[in-house]
């Protein structure tokens, strides 16, 4: 049998219209966060943008708040990475299933730390009696699981992003991924949490779904991407493609000087790039899932935009696909200053202005504002 040649042009144009951003798609917010396999959520005003430039209709960020907090056919958790995503409600079995089933790196808290597996059972099962029927703030939720548990889950802390945290919160994500944790309307400024009442998915036949969406999204796609994207272990995810392929469920493609990998029967590319100008915010899910990086931040891009390698901490500009610059606004009340900083030349004819433009106007209606437009050096940093 041959092998089906897929070049990088190919995959990227496929990629990029599989997810409203070849061109907006007549889809519900929760049905194009599926088909991004997520968005990002830790600044949700970006998750918000990310979905939302996604659609076609004239849809804004209320749409996608309507669809969290309002009709809950979204439902804002701790997805892949152990990170805040919003994912599709429907979904939610999936994801808990497959999530609860991948392998647990080292763990590197300090010894004197560490809970247990018992004691991560216990937390877990703390954190499902006590948001049964409640939404709890995160020192309500405290003080119910220490009630359950004992003082060992309050004491001693460890440094995070907000100061010192209490011990069981080292299990949080783990307690969204089993299914009893999701975020819940905030209530004031303060977090809540409720349980999402969710039964989570086989863990064999949830990771057989989450591999076949993936490269259905994001495919020609190897181990090692999906390695990445998920922060799972590259020996285990290697074992896991070879399994799917020998069942028949993903098949192998020549992509880029090497193997990958794409849904079974899914070998259908075109032949016409990708067009465009597209803006991206803060975490976009097609710029931390789309492999090869170096081939989406191409030359200059690859310094520029990427932290350290990371993507996701800076904001995009899509040329063609691929990044050309990055962006930042600033909003005072209905206005939002949006600065656009080229890569290369990329942006310089009046016709990609013109795009540019459009495009700003789009992210201004997305966010309810008016925005206005410089192109100029972003003087921000990346995103912590």
């Amino acid at each position: 049998m041959t092998t089906r040649t897929v070049t990088w042009t190919q995959a990227n144009a496929r990629r990029l219209m599989r997810q409203g951003l070849a061109a907006p798609a007549e889809r519900s917010p929760a049905e194009i966060t599926g088909a991004m396999l997520g968005a990002h959520a830790q600044v949700l005003s970006a998750a918000e943008a990310s979905v939302a430039l996604r659609l076609a209709g004239g849809s804004t960020r209320s749409d996608v708040r309507e669809a969290l907090w309002t009709d809950s056919s979204l439902v804002k958790t701790y997805g892949p990475r152990g990170t805040v995503h919003l994912l599709p409600a429907a979904d939610l079995p999936m994801w808990t299933g497959a999530l609860s089933a991948i392998p647990a790196g080292p763990n590197t808290m300090p010894a004197g730390l560490r809970l247990t597996g018992e004691q991560t059972d216990q937390i877990v099962a703390a954190v499902g009696d006590a948001l049964a029927d409640a939404e709890l703030t995160i020192d309500e939720l405290t003080e119910a699981i220490v009630e359950r548990t004992g003082p060992w889950a309050r004491d001693p802390g460890f440094e995070a992003f907000q100061g010192e945290w209490p011990r069981w919160r080292q299990s949080m994500h783990t307690a969204a991924h089993r299914g009893v944790l999701r975020f819940a309307p905030n209530r004031g400024r303060r977090a809540t949490y409720t349980s999402p009442g969710v039964t989570p998915m086989d863990g064999p036949a949830a990771l057989d779904e989450l591999v076949h969406r993936y490269v259905y999204a994001y495919g020609p796609a190897t181990p090692q991407h999906f390695a990445k994207w998920l922060a799972a272990p590259k020996g285990w995810a290697a074992g896991l493609f070879a399994s799917l392929t020998s069942e028949g469920r993903i098949e192998e493609v020549a992509f880029e000087g090497g193997p990958a990998w794409v849904a079974a029967g899914d070998t259908a590319f075109g032949e016409e790039p990708a067009r465009g100008v597209r803006l991206l915010p803060y975490f976009d899910a097609y710029i931390i899932a789309s492999q090869p990086r170096e081939l989406l931040f191409p030359g200059d891009a690859y310094e520029r935009a990427l932290a350290g390698g990371q993507a996701g901490n800076f904001p995009v500009v899509l040329v063609d696909g691929t990044v050309a610059g990055v962006w930042h606004q600033r909003r005072s009340g209905r206005r939002i200053a949006v600065t656009v900083e080229p890569i290369g030349g990329a942006l310089s004819t009046a016709a990609r202005r013109r795009e540019l433009e459009r495009q700003v106007e789009r992210l201004g209606e997305v966010l309810e504002a008016k925005p206005e437009l410089t192109v100029g050096k972003v003087t921000v940093g990346a995103h912590a």
